[in-house]
């Protein structure tokens, strides 16, 4: 997916698929068409059967400044144009809300400045890696915007209540490693091994777990933090009786009698 009309670029390494904003001269600040190839790349990396997890990282100095200026002054004055695509009934109204749903690991390659709507999307991915010298910023509050896009639901459940609040008033600028402090980032690496350490641990998951157990668990958790405890515990039983009748849970076991690597199949996932 590199074109001359798109900012975004797509690339497969065997299991693992990359997701690249490449706009590096306007820190990859979002197009409103960037936002819909971004979601394009996910979508055929979520429907790749040999595709068992997704990097989203940015070329030079950063990860997303956000919404480009110029289509943040369209949206501010009315301007806003009309998704090319119609949303699904059940679809959540946040940006990159649909990577929740995603069946496949998301991580976010975090190479450097991320700024209001790229801190959206680094926080929608199931988990940070962050590059030493990144930096976050949620920006809205210093341009007289709410906690947009869900980061009122989402970040006080990464964070907690009180640095939620903090970072979402100040609209302070915070360094990776407050970030993995505070449990915004998961892991921090040099810059320069950020993406080589992202995946090593994305192939270790290819080739050690069930990918229809890392959908189940994805799944389980988001859904169930809005589930009062006594249906999560009735969900998950369900769902360990379906899944002890799975072929991965018999080969699972199998491996492990046999002490070599799983053989697990790996999955195609619906549209987000």
């Amino acid at each position: 997916m590199s074109s001359e009309a798109s900012n975004i670029e797509y690339e497969l390494d065997d299991s693992i698929a990359t997701v690249r904003l490449n706009r590096p001269e306007k820190l990859n600040a979002f197009t409103f068409a960037m936002i819909e190839q971004i979601r394009e790349a996910v979508e055929r990396a979520a429907a790749d059967e040999g595709v068992v997890a997704i990097i989203i990282t940015g070329t030079g100095r950063a990860f997303s400044a956000g919404l480009d200026a110029g289509d943040l002054a369209r949206s501010t004055a009315g301007g806003v144009p009309p998704s090319a695509r119609d949303s699904a009934p059940d679809e959540l109204p946040a940006l990159f809300s649909y990577l929740l749903r995603v069946p496949k690991p998301v991580i976010a390659a975090v190479n450097g400045v991320t700024a209001g709507g790229g801190f959206v999307l680094a926080m929608m991915c199931d988990l940070r890696f962050a590059a030493s010298d990144a930096s976050f910023t949620t920006v809205f509050s210093k341009r007289g915007l709410i906690a947009e896009h869900g980061t009122a639901w989402l970040l006080p459940r990464i964070v907690g209540t009180s640095r939620a609040l903090d970072l979402l008033w100040s609209s302070r600028r915070f360094d990776a490693a407050e970030g993995y402090r505070i449990g915004f980032v998961d892991r921090l690496a040099p810059r320069e091994t950020l993406l080589d350490e992202t995946k090593a641990y994305l192939r270790e998951l290819a080739a050690n777990v069930s990918p229809n157990s890392l959908a189940v668990i994805k799944s389980e958790v988001y859904r169930h933090w809005s589930l009062a405890m006594e249906s999560a515990f009735r969900d998950a039983d369900g769902l360990m009786k379906v899944a002890l009748t799975h072929p991965d849970a018999t080969e699972g076991v199998k491996s492990f009698v046999e002490r070599r690597a799983p053989r697990f199949k790996r999955i195609k996932g619906e549209k987000p």
